[in-house]
């Protein structure tokens, strides 16, 4: 069977077709890890379709594990945004979450030097959890979602700012200007495209050529190839 030909990803409820091309080298399937990693992302975009065309939101998400399977994304959009209006109530949806991403020259590997039998190409990481999609508009909902989406975030402060720091009745109207969404992951998969095709040598030499360069999120993808190297 040829690379990415009939592939299906399992999950934890039931197999899907694929939402984007993933050879057998660069497919992650551990669920926690993906949730995980979803989590530590946060910011995302959310994709769904309207009778006029295909929309987009580039939005912070929170993952709510409680409910269980997959976990349930949540957000917020602008009122302005017609994503929300647009998007008929519990059509299908896709988060797409990206992570560290960089060029990759065939100078770094060690089969050019021995064949020239190589190509540039890009190394990255993504995650596309899917489910159906709903808006809402009810205010004790938003304020949850604001405060929780806002702990996350300042956890790390040493004086994290709460929402009930600002004026009562400004949250009451920022609250108005947003509309929530939510999004039960029905399925959920995830590629690590990190060199894992290549050939050792070639590998070494893309983490010894990432560090050298060291521009942009270099140093974060030549992690990712050690770890995804150290996998097998």
């Amino acid at each position: 069977m040829k690379d990415g030909a009939n592939l299906k990803i399992e999950t934890h409820l039931e197999p899907i077709r694929q939402s984007l091309y993933n050879p057998r080298w660069f497919k992650e399937d551990r669920l926690e890890f993906l949730q995980a990693e979803v989590q530590r992302l946060s910011f995302g975009t959310l994709v769904t379709s309207a009778p006029l065309g295909i929309m987009a939101s580039h939005v912070p998400m929170m993952l709510d594990l409680s409910a269980g399977g997959n976990g349930r994304l949540y957000g917020h959009v602008s009122r302005g945004n017609h994503q929300w209006r647009d998007t008929p109530s519990g059509s299908e949806g896709l988060a797409i979450f990206l992570g560290p991403d960089a060029y990759i020259t065939p100078r770094w590997y060690q089969t050019k030097k021995e064949t020239g039998k190589v190509v540039p190409t890009w190394n990255y990481t993504a995650i596309h959890p899917r489910g159906p999609v709903s808006f809402i508009e009810d205010a004790e909902w938003l304020r949850v979602a604001v405060t929780s989406l806002t702990r996350h975030h300042e956890s790390a402060a040493e004086n994290p700012w709460e929402v009930r720091d600002a004026p009562e009745a400004y949250i009451a109207g920022e609250l108005k200007t947003i509309v929530g969404f939510e999004m039960p992951i029905t399925s959920i998969e995830g590629k690590w495209k990190m060199s894992q095709n290549r050939p050792e040598a070639d590998r070494e030499g893309v983490i010894a050529g990432l560090e050298e360069r060291n521009a942009g999120l270099d140093s974060d993808v030549s992690d990712e190839v050690r770890t995804r190297k150290h996998l097998g």
